[in-house]
């Protein structure tokens, strides 16, 4: 927020500010989410996909005007372990916040997993941000068939507004890896740190429905091992609204 009290009124106005604090009541929003994407690609992996389908995700966010905030997201995988659909339960929780253009954010996610075995974890993250510009980091906290405890994925995204309704957003995303874990030992084409990807998303709205049309461009890196994915495109439809009016 910018401040522009003049330094005489200032005493006078925190006194206020603090009454008016008192007596307000504590304002929440529930909102939620769901969309359907012609791929689920996670993290950059494009050459074995989340879901090489139709994916459906969805999810439900919890805010409360301190800056704290709890959610879930789910998504049908492509995979599974067993004879039933795989399927991705993410549960996080976290503080965020603003001040005039910058931004932070720290939380902590669990994924959970059905159908898919030691593949549930938790994951540390946090980002700051300038302005539509954004550093993120996310901390694996255990070993997993996906990763190894002490991986950590970096993004750099932002987004702007091009005109005509468009918004146009990138993400790169960049790993470096811990080489041994329980479930992906060391192995001699390991990488200590990797490009994963680079994603360029066009989006606009359709009509006055509230829904958004996206087409991501996904330029490939490495993953773990060196192996190069490659480029893909991914279109979706997405949906957010408000459950609190």
């Amino acid at each position: 927020m910018k401040n522009s009290i003049r330094p005489i009124a200032l005493a006078t106005a925190f006194s206020i500010a603090s009454m008016a604090a008192a007596i307000a009541p504590a304002q929440a929003e529930l909102t939620g989410n769901i969309g359907v994407f012609s791929q689920y690609v996670l993290r950059g992996i494009t050459n074995a996909p989340e879901n090489d389908g139709a994916a459906i995700q969805g999810g439900i966010d919890w805010a409360h005007d301190s800056g704290f905030y709890l959610g879930y997201w789910g998504s049908n995988l492509g995979y599974s372990d067993s004879d039933g659909t795989g399927f991705e339960n993410d549960f996080y929780g976290g503080w965020g916040g603003s001040v005039d253009n910058f931004s932070w954010d720290l939380g902590l996610i669990y994924y959970y997993y059905l159908n898919i075995d030691d593949a549930n974890a938790p994951e540390l993250y946090g980002s700051v941000g300038f302005g539509p510009v954004s550093l993120g980091a996310k901390y694996l906290m255990d070993d997993i068939v996906w990763g190894n405890q002490g991986d950590i994925y970096w993004t750099l995204g932002g987004d702007m507004d091009i005109g005509a309704g468009f918004n146009l957003g990138g993400t790169l995303g960049y790993y470096t890896y811990e080489t041994d874990g329980e479930y992906i030992p060391e192995a001699p084409e390991a990488k200590s740190s990797a490009f994963r990807h680079f994603d360029v998303t066009l989006s606009h709205p359709i009509g006055s429905t509230g829904a958004d049309a996206n087409f991501t461009y996904i330029f490939g890196g490495e993953d773990r091992f060196g192996g190069d994915q490659d480029d893909a495109m991914v279109f979706s439809v997405t949906y957010g609204f408000d459950i609190t009016k």
